[in-house]
């Protein structure tokens, strides 16, 4: 978009912002697949936190001549508009009540932001390579900002939890290693003529996450033990908006949560039925998968058994239910390096496609793996999940913004796609056997745990009456974890990390079966207001072409469809 006036568009000032937050943040321009941020970090203590803020603030200045500028009133510009104001205002929310010098969890922290932009380094030519060294070399400065700003949160009396502490130190064990690092394993096969160079970087990037470990270790767990795990109503609300894009009723919310528990807990006990006949519980029928069920022997193995599963979807969904672009078809299954969280999760593509989607599969040290909870999983994962949306928004860009595409991401969009994406794939059949299907009502009843805990957790509710488990306690973090291992198909681990998760990210958990209402009630009022000319193909490419939306906007725009 050219800029013909002195004053933008809203597009055009999104995308200024973009270019902006770049600079500041080259770990963002790695996923937008910028070259020039690939040998950088962003500052991470309080002062780059501030400079991040300072440009929102600019931002939003901005927007508010741009939206009084005539042209502003179009579709595209009035939502962009929309969305970059309510995504800002979130974030400055959450930055003024200081969360930022208390940001340690086992899904993301500073830590986790560095190595998982390691991961989208490309890594073709030698220059590449060097990049990866200069960007090693960079993560002590960059870890001691970070240091620097949970310092500052402990003189402010802003604690992060304490298990969410401990678990970050063992992964931090598991990145450090014993005899090799994961940063040594990953420069392993860069260009013999760089080896020296990309040794030294790996070390130093090694030594400084060791550092930053013994530094939680022994001087930032010991200052925070005894602090709560939870966040209460007030924070929960301001990360719950942050989140979902949209101020919730958390009982509402709640309630809802309870009432697709019950739901989900009905059609669960038929397909164990046909599993186990006789068991008293869907859990034994699954734990009766995990030994005799279908499986995959091999990390390796399931990750190419993964691919073929999305590369099965795309070829089965196009054309019929959905219209893809060439680019968008392209999408790759990984492992995720050691240390990661429990939860498997996906990777957009760079803005030119040179750098696929990716799914990311935590073997957690396992071999063997059952089919039966991973299916449902890839097409919330991968197609017609995560990836499909996401991809075509990339594709896209051009028509809305980068900054709709890509950093204005709302999480509850997204998570809500996804599942939709899993009950679409049940509703057009593919899960139609009882194993596949049973362990697609068990990653749905794990939704609808999630909005019971992490609400319940946080906000000390009463376990409603009609519970099959505490009826008439407040729940706190060990209730949710022991409710948890009872209702959920998952290993231990998985549960244990699931509930650290939530512990770190208070708010973002229920975006899942939230969003999901909230593409349904859209899908039923687009389909109700066009009757028998309703084309389910036409208005899911429409849906995913919108860009981001948060929850306030996103069922009424789905509705107009």
């Amino acid at each position: 978009m050219s800029d013909t006036t002195s004053t933008p568009l809203p597009r055009q000032v999104a995308d200024r912002y973009v270019d902006a937050l770049i600079e500041l943040d080259p770990i963002t321009g790695t996923y937008l697949g910028v070259p020039e941020s690939a040998g950088r970090l962003p500052d991470f203590s309080p002062d780059g936190q501030r400079a991040v803020a300072d440009l929102a603030r600019d931002t939003l200045d901005r927007l508010a001549g741009a939206e009084a500028r005539p042209g502003a009133d179009t579709d595209a510009e009035r939502r962009c508009a929309r969305l970059l104001r309510e995504r800002l205002t979130a974030e400055l929310a959450v930055h003024d009540a200081e969360e930022g010098l208390r940001r340690i969890g086992n899904l993301s922290s500073p830590a986790h932001d560095i190595r998982g932009a390691l991961t989208l380094n490309p890594t073709e030519t030698t220059e590449d390579w060097a990049a990866v060294a200069r960007r090693l070399r960079a993560v002590p400065a960059a870890l001691a900002g970070y240091r620097a700003s949970l310092a500052e949160g402990l003189e402010r009396k802003l604690p992060a939890g304490p298990r969410q502490v401990v678990t970050v130190i063992g992964q931090l064990d598991a990145w450090i290693g014993t005899d090799r690092s994961w940063f040594a394993e990953f420069t392993a096969d860069g260009p013999a003529e760089l080896r020296s160079e990309l040794d030294t970087a790996a070390a130093v990037a090694t030594g400084a996450f060791a550092d930053l470990r013994d530094w939680l270790r022994d001087t930032y767990g010991p200052a925070v033990e005894g602090s709560p795990n939870t966040v209460g109503r007030e924070r929960y609300a301001r990360w719950s908006r942050y989140f979902n894009g949209t101020d919730l009723d958390l009982d509402e919310a709640y309630a809802y949560g309870w009432s697709e528990f019950h739901r989900l807990l009905a059609e669960m006990r038929e397909e164990a039925e046909k599993i186990l006949p006789g068991a008293a519980t869907p859990w034994e029928a699954i734990a009766h998968l995990d030994r005799h069920g279908r499986h995959i022997e091999g990390a390796e193995e399931t990750r190419a058994w993964l691919q073929e599963v999305m590369d099965e979807a795309i070829e089965a969904l196009d054309g019929t239910h959905f219209d893809l672009a060439a680019p968008v078809k392209r999408v790759e299954s990984r492992l995720a390096p050691p240390g990661s969280a429990a939860a498997p999760y996906y990777t957009s593509p760079s803005m030119d496609f040179s750098r696929p989607g990716r799914t990311w599969l935590p073997d957690m040290g396992e071999n063997r793996f059952p089919v039966y909870d991973l299916v449902s999983t890839w097409y919330h994962e991968g197609v017609p999940g995560h990836h499909l949306q996401l991809a075509q928004w990339v594709y896209v860009a051009d028509r809305l913004s980068r900054y709709q595409a890509t950093v204005g991401q709302v999480s509850a969009n997204c998570e809500g796609w996804a599942l939709y994406a899993e009950r679409l794939m049940d509703e057009l059949g593919f899960l139609a056997d009882a194993e596949r299907r049973i362990g697609y009502l068990d990653a749905q009843m794990m939704r609808a745990l999630r909005v019971i805990v992490d609400i319940g957790m946080h906000l000390e509710l009463e376990i409603p009456a009609n519970s099959p488990f505490r009826p008439g306690e407040r729940w706190t973090p060990e209730l949710a974890e022991e409710f948890f291992r009872q209702h959920c198909g998952r290993p231990d681990d998985f549960v244990a990390s699931e509930l650290v998760r939530y512990q770190g990210l208070p708010g973002q958990a229920i975006g899942y079966k939230l969003g999901e209402r909230a593409w349904l009630r859209g899908r039923d009022a687009a389909r109700a207001a066009h009757g028998d000319s309703f084309d389910l193909k036409r208005w899911h490419m429409a849906a995913l072409s919108l860009g981001s939306l948060g929850l306030d906007d996103l069922e009424e725009e789905l509705a107009r469809l």
